[in-house]
């Protein structure tokens, strides 16, 4: 059986806000399952961490630098990596958020250069349901920023008319539904308390799915009444947006749109990729807050997507990145059975027979995502 041997950890370095590192606990444990564990020289080093953090005297935890890092066996970060794969080895596992459906490019570039992957957003039970995620810190965070926004107009969150703040949640799958705890304690429970004591109205939350979403007369009178418009939907098409340009006009003109789904604009690809919130930017750990005047706003966005109305808008592509370390803890203790599985069983004896956590990080290979693909008509 052919299993790897070493595993590499370089940072993540797509935007300078990015402080996410795996924890010198997870690291310990990869540690003691014999592996070589290769970590990039300044690992940590902005949360706070030095290498004698992650060493504590481990035979098998070594300091490389980023190059060598790449260069293991298996490599695993975060997100992934920008303009680098050609650092890994062939035959190399790279374990990353690769979100196989909406990135067609990045699998064909994973396919042209023999990478076997683990996509951690496609790890899914037998039930389909995801197993490494932290929806609710999307969900969460993302409308703390939002609820944040709309208090610099309503100080203490208390509407002019003393009316509820009303949001509407577009989308009713694991965010959706986070979405809907957090916007009715005002994105903060600590917010919240504060708000109930000065004896404010609160928040309403109304969600919908597929069946309204689509329907342009419904959703125009949900939206007039709207202060904070949410997306938190997994599209079909990712082709298509959810809500066209035109409609955001449909807003009041100091409504605050939070953008969970964070889906890119790749319009080279084919079919093209689109945002779900057409003509609004995406956002990342060193900017997610984005008002309706940002001049910032036209180079981010294609010139051929309408942008033409335009909202204040809160939008990462990293939402649980905002509170990096519970973020990675949260990471670590759903990552650890299935790091073990892969060190004991090696990716290529990964099978949907295997046992339980052996089949869900089969389904996240990209050898089962593209056999998929092959078998639709």
């Amino acid at each position: 059986m052919n299993t790897p041997k070493s595993i590499g950890f370089p940072r993540m370095r797509q935007e300078a806000g990015e402080k996410r590192v795996f924890l010198p606990e997870f690291i310990q444990l990869i540690a003691s399952l014999g592996a070589k564990v290769y970590i990039e020289e300044g690992y940590g080093s902005r949360s706070g961490y030095s290498f004698a953090d992650y060493k504590r005297a481990s035979p098998n935890i070594f300091m490389r630098s980023r190059e060598q890092t790449f260069q293991s066996d298996v490599v695993l970060i975060l997100r992934a990596p920008k303009d680098e794969y050609h650092l890994l080895k062939r035959g190399a596992i790279l374990i990353s958020m690769l979100h196989y459906p909406t990135r067609p490019q990045r699998v064909a570039r994973l396919q042209k250069l023999g990478i076997r992957s683990i996509s951690l957003d496609s790890i899914a039970d037998d039930n389909n349901l995801r197993m490494v995620e932290n929806m609710k810190s999307v969900a969460w965070n993302g409308l703390e920023a939002a609820f944040d926004c709309l208090e610099k107009s309503w100080r203490g969150l208390i509407r002019l008319d003393k009316k509820p703040v009303n949001v509407l949640i577009l989308g009713t799958g694991m965010v959706g539904k986070h979405a809907v705890e957090a916007a009715t304690k005002l994105g903060n429970v600590e917010r919240n308390n504060d708000h109930i004591a000065a004896k404010g109205a609160g928040a309403v939350a109304i969600s919908v799915g597929r069946n309204i979403a689509s329907n342009p007369v419904a959703m125009k009178t949900l939206f007039k009444q709207a202060d904070i418009l949410v997306d938190a939907t997994q599209r079909r098409n990712p082709s298509k947006p959810v809500v066209p340009n035109d409609w955001i006009a449909w807003l009041p003109k100091y409504a605050v749109i939070v953008d969970l789904a964070v889906d890119p604009y790749t319009l080279d690809a084919d079919p093209p990729v689109v945002r779900g919130l057409e003509g609004v930017p995406q956002g990342n750990l060193d900017q997610y807050v984005f008002p309706a005047d940002d001049p910032k706003w036209d180079a981010l966005v294609p010139a051929s997507i309408p942008s033409k109305h335009r909202r204040a808008t809160v939008t990462c592509y990293s939402w649980p990145g905002v509170h990096p370390e519970a973020c990675m803890s949260h990471y670590a203790q759903q990552l650890e059975p299935f790091i073990e599985t892969l060190f004991e069983k090696g990716y290529d004896a990964l099978a949907l027979d295997g046992a339980y956590f052996e089949r869900a990080l089969y389904r996240a290979t990209l050898k089962a995502w593209l056999h998929e693909e092959e078998s639709l008509p």
